[in-house]
């Protein structure tokens, strides 16, 4: 059993590991949403619709949450060390073959092999970043970089999308980033000291493959219940595997000799409270970039790129909201900063819900971006905190990995049932924009009221 021990923290090398782990986690984050702006030149290329092309980001978020609790269980096992740099090479050669794929479903499968890799990576650089900086403001303040450079990339990545898209090819949106993958496997070689593996217990693939298995299989059956066309029969059926899959998972992880979810992780009800939040929350961000992105292109006729450099003011609001969220922490406290966040993402959506019928532009747009932009960085950061409060050295890598997972999977999942039925062909009396927003809002109302009772000691 391995001890809590913190690594130093004083000099520079804490810092550069986590400028290192920090770039690899911004790569994947941009990756998250780079491919939404270039989807129309995908298409068009391989000969496929708009169904199809959903795989695209949904097969990335879906396959690379769902096994998120797995890869941190497995650096607990194996080491974070060389779980990190096996899930960053995994990550930056998926990125390759997406990059030079000849066919729609080898680069579908290249999006679900990133997944794999981040889902290996992320979990141990987070665990590797809050086992190097002990509770209080030295934590606060990499946890704040840590969120603000996830939050930045996944807003960069429409920008990055529309330039990248526009002047060099959608292909090339991949194969950015396979050279910066290699400078974070050196970096981290070099940075990351080597850790003891943990414990030789049963690893809980049974568990990981069904947590997997459901969201995707509700993913799937949302996108064709919405879809309006097709076998109204496959969206039946997928949803039905959705719950067997979930119910099934109960079963498994009730019987597992050591489950992907210990029971002691829900004694811990700050934990449980903050990561439910986080989903929902999650799931409100994800569906307000689309939205935008919807807004600006669609509405606001906006081209690519246009629409990619609109978004800017959102990056900005948090590089800002991440420089003032370790001082907001460290004087109210976790829970007032979750709250904060909330209640601003939650005006955030009204806005957005206002600005719809006024087809607002970037200009127009810009309150809403402001407002969300700064519910995440203050939302996300002071959830992310209480989830992984008073974490040892063996169960670093869990709490990780079930705080990315809770972000990951509420992301996918919420973007896809908030748009997925606001956009559905039986509610086309009213305006799509405006049900989104209302259905996300009701989540954030959920997510504020399980913040209120997170109690962190």
């Amino acid at each position: 059993m391995r001890t809590d021990i913190h690594r130093a923290t004083s000099g520079l090398r804490p810092w550069l590991v986590l400028g290192s782990l920090s770039m690899l986690q911004f790569l994947i984050a941009v990756d998250v949403t780079v491919v939404n702006i270039a989807l129309p030149s995908i298409g068009a290329d391989f000969g496929v619709g708009a169904r199809e092309l959903t795989w695209v980001v949904v097969g990335y978020t879906v396959a690379g949450g769902g096994l998120l609790m797995f890869g941190g269980r497995l650096g607990d096992v194996l080491g974070r060390r060389r779980v990190l740099l096996t899930g960053a090479t995994v990550f930056g050669a998926a990125s390759l073959l997406a990059g030079v794929a000849p066919s729609y479903p080898l680069l579908v499968a290249a999006r679900m092999l990133q997944g794999v890799g981040e889902a290996l990576a992320l979990p141990s650089a987070m665990a590797v970043i809050v086992l190097t900086f002990p509770e209080g403001p030295r934590r606060t303040r990499a946890l704040s970089v840590w969120a603000a450079v996830a939050s930045t990339g996944l807003v960069l990545g429409f920008v990055l999308s529309g330039v990248i898209t526009e002047l060099l090819g959608w292909r090339w949106i991949f194969l950015v980033c396979v050279p910066f993958v290699v400078f974070v496997l050196a970096a981290g070689a070099v940075l990351v000291p080597t850790d003891p593996p943990g414990e030789r217990t049963p690893l809980d693939l049974p568990g990981s493959v069904l947590l997997t298995l459901a969201p995707l299989l509700l993913v799937f059956g949302i996108v064709e219940a919405g879809e309006g066309g097709g076998h109204p029969w496959v969206a039946a059926v997928a949803l039905a595997g959705a719950a067997v899959a979930g119910g099934l998972l109960v079963v498994v992880e009730r019987r597992a000799a050591r489950p992907l979810l210990p029971p002691a992780f829900f004694r811990n009800r700050a934990r449980v409270l903050a990561n439910v939040a986080t989903a929902l929350l999650s799931g409100a961000l994800s569906t307000s970039f689309l939205l935008l992105t919807f807004q600006l292109q669609q509405r606001a006729a906006l081209g690519p790129l246009a629409a990619g450099v609109a978004l800017l003011p959102l990056a900005v609001t948090l590089v800002a909201a991440a420089t003032l969220v370790p001082r907001v922490v460290g004087r109210w406290g976790a829970r007032a900063c979750a709250l904060v966040g909330i209640v601003l993402t939650a005006a955030g959506m009204v806005s957005i819900a206002l600005g719809s019928g006024v087809a607002a532009g970037a200009l127009e747009s810009l309150p809403a971006m402001v407002l969300i932009a700064a519910g995440m960085g203050f939302g996300l950061v002071g959830l992310q905190y209480a989830a992984v409060s008073g974490v040892t050295g063996d169960d670093a890598g869990v709490a990780s990995g079930v705080q990315r997972a809770a972000d990951q999977l509420g992301g996918s999942s919420g973007v896809t049932l908030y748009v997925g039925i606001g956009f559905a062909p039986a509610l086309s009396g009213f305006d799509p924009f405006v049900v989104s927003c209302a259905l996300a809002t009701a989540g954030l109302v959920a997510a504020g009221l399980l913040a209120w009772r997170i109690r962190v000691t």
